[in-house]
Order: structure tokens, then C-alpha cells, then sequence
């Protein structure tokens, strides 16, 4: 059976995305800088952006990332796997050549039985934005935690953790991988409920 691993870049002060959000800076001022490792970094990132589709059958994002991503995903939607946007927001399926992206108004969980049930014994990927994969981790929902930890001090902007957690969310770090782009790290969560 497949995991549910959470996967995002994110500044040393804990930035997910940068201020200022807008069609104009889609991630926010300069929040572009918290992915040029997956462009412009070393082997070593790339292979490392590379295993986000290893093995993945479906992911899972939230709505804001979507209507950040839909236009510079390109007429192929980048994902070629089914992806299901968690949304308050009813919208038909967009399809754009190899991904579907499916738009699910009823809840995190169901989110995730619709990806597992897409993935079958793959991976789901859950891809953010912060807030979505927040959401997740609290819900006890994550398998494993994949942060690239960008070497930059953002100051402001959209944090990854900005709110009471309610819980403690255990971890046990099982990888590490630096170069000097990022430091990529792999944790196992330790308390999660696996309710979906």
C-alpha cells in the first residue's frame, strides 16, 4: 500500500511563499526563490525533484496552489497522474492532456479516498500550499514530511506553521540530503491517525 507523503519548499524561517500574493507574483514577492532548486540547482536537486513522481499514482493540492499553477503548469497540467484540488469552491474537472484535475468540495479526508483510490498501491503526493498541507498534518492524515529547507531568510510572508498546532506532531527524520541549494529533509510522522 502506498503513502501519503507532504512535500514542500521552504525558506529557513519557515516561508512557503513569499507577501503580497497577487495574479503578479503568484508565490508571492520573489516566493520563486523557494523553487529555483528544482530548476536551477545541482544533480543532486534534480534528482531529488525527480523522485517527486517516483512511485506517486495521484496528489493532492490545494486550491489556491491550482490557481497559481494552472496557467504555468502548461497544456499538459506537469503532473500526467490525476490530481485532486481540495476546494469550498464547486468547479468542473479540468483536463489537460495526461491530468485530470478533480475538484473536491466535501473535505480533506475525502480528498484523500478519491487519490488513494486513483493511486492504487502507489504514493499519494500532497503538494501544498501550506495551508492545505497543514491541514493535513494536524488531521493525521501524512505518512511522511519532505521539506527542501531553502538556504533564505524571508522575513514575512506565508509561513508554513502559523497556527497552534493543537497537538504535537511527532517526527522521526529519516534522510537527508544537502547540496547548496537546499537541504532536503525526510521525516516519518510518528502520530498520524491514517483516517482516510
Amino acid at each position: 500500500m502506498g503513502r501519503v507523503i507532504a512535500e514542500i519548499s521552504v525558506s529557513v524561517d519557515g516561508i512557503v511563499a513569499g507577501p503580497d500574493t497577487s495574479a503578479d507574483h503568484r508565490l508571492g514577492k520573489d516566493g520563486g526563490l523557494l523553487h529555483d532548486w528544482m530548476f536551477e540547482g545541482t544533480d543532486a536537486d534534480h534528482e531529488v525533484a525527480g523522485r517527486l513522481f517516483d512511485g506517486t499514482g495521484a496528489f493532492v493540492v490545494g486550491r489556491s496552489m491550482f490557481d497559481v499553477g494552472e496557467e504555468p503548469w502548461g497544456d499538459d497540467g506537469t503532473f500526467k497522474k490525476p490530481v485532486f484540488v481540495v476546494t469550498n469552491r464547486p468547479h468542473e474537472p479540468v483536463v489537460k492532456g495526461p491530468t485530470t484535475f478533480t475538484f473536491v468540495t466535501d473535505g480533506l479526508e475525502s480528498a484523500l479516498r478519491q487519490a488513494k483510490a486513483a493511486a492504487g498501491d502507489d504514493n499519494v503526493v500532497l503538494m501544498g500550499g501550506g495551508t492545505t498541507l497543514r491541514q493535513f498534518l494536524l488531521a493525521g492524515l501524512v505518512d511522511e514530511l519532505r521539506l527542501h529547507v531553502v538556504p533564505l531568510l524571508f522575513g514575512t510572508g506565508v509561513r508554513l506553521f502559523d497556527a497552534e498546532t493543537g497537538k504535537h506532531v511527532k517526527l522521526e527524520r529519516t534522510a537527508v540530503h544537502e547540496t547548496p541549494n537546499a537541504t532536503h529533509l525526510t521525516f516519518r510522522v510518528l502520530n498520524q491517525t491514517r483516517n482516510a
